[in-house]
């Protein structure tokens, strides 16, 4: 079953590690076979590695595009997933956690990128109440 991918004026993806950007208008591709195709909005660029749920997504989608770096790549998401593990103890992000490593298990990079958005999505709930001041009543011990 061929994958239709529709794009975007300007819009840009990867196939198999090469960078394609479509023109001026709409367009619409056909993919016949299997490939690793990432949409513009799915690739993250490395000054965008800032948080640890990004590392760990950063070091699948390099599993996912770069084949030849595979064991780097993979030994980087080990210890990125481990670290994030260690410092959770919520029941949802150590479901993600293990979702994803099974899906890197079994190869499927792209359905562990897809549950790592999800990842991302809890790391910046916890990241944002974290940062959420005390209310007057916390700061006076009422």
């Amino acid at each position: 079953m061929a994958l239709k991918i529709n794009l975007k004026p300007g819009e840009k993806l990867v196939i198999n590690g090469a960078v394609i950007e479509n023109g001026d208008h709409r367009a619409s591709l056909l993919i016949l076979n299997k490939a690793s195709i990432l949409r513009q909005r799915d690739i993250m660029q490395p000054d965008e590695v800032t948080t640890p749920a990004r590392r760990i997504y950063f070091a699948i989608m390099m599993m996912y595009l770069d084949a030849d770096g595979h064991a780097e790549h993979y030994a980087e998401f080990a210890l990125r997933s481990s670290e994030f593990i260690s410092a959770i103890s919520s029941s949802e992000g150590l479901d993600l956690c293990l979702k994803i490593g099974r899906h890197v298990l079994e190869t499927n990079y792209y359905q562990a990128l897809m549950t790592c958005r999800k990842l991302l999505e809890f790391e910046a709930k916890r990241l944002a109440a974290a940062a959420q001041p005390a209310t007057i009543a916390d700061a006076s011990g009422a």
